[in-house]
């Protein structure tokens, strides 16, 4: 079963610690959905993301990335989606000039292959009309 929606690894990141850079809205639609156990989705991608950030020293954690990593992509907080044939396949159908960053495409193909609508502030990503934004 795919989950309801698709988090940009900025999305789950201020999700789970907190941050106050997501609206109280969207912090208890996620939390709701979470404890609904149908919680959001992740791109695999995200996972290195947060380990280059936490290695920059652009990531506080309160505990060493080798313990957060595991609970914060735990089936309970998030499904984690593979980089798979299909999400190739979508990210080869992604526009000639859309987004240089291999991260951010390979998650907005990830939403595209799984037809999931994606949560991001990222405005490049929003302006592309690449992708079905989410709104709590």
């Amino acid at each position: 079963m795919n989950p309801p929606l698709l988090l940009d690894t900025h999305v789950w990141l201020w999700w789970l610690l907190g941050q106050p850079e997501l609206a109280a809205a969207e912090r208890e639609a996620l939390d709701a959905l979470a404890a609904a156990g149908t919680p959001p989705g992740i791109s695999a991608i995200s996972l290195w993301e947060a380990q280059m950030l936490a290695d920059k020293g652009r990531l506080e954690l309160d505990s060493p990335l080798t313990h957060w990593l595991p609970t914060a992509a735990a089936p309970e907080s998030v499904s984690l989606l593979p980089m798979d044939v299909a999400v190739i396949v979508a990210l080869d159908a992604l526009p000639k000039g859309f987004h240089g960053d291999p991260a951010d495409r390979i998650i907005v193909a990830t939403a595209r292959a799984y037809g999931l609508p994606l949560a991001t502030r990222d405005g490049n990503i929003r302006r592309s009309r690449s992708v079905k934004l989410w709104k709590p």
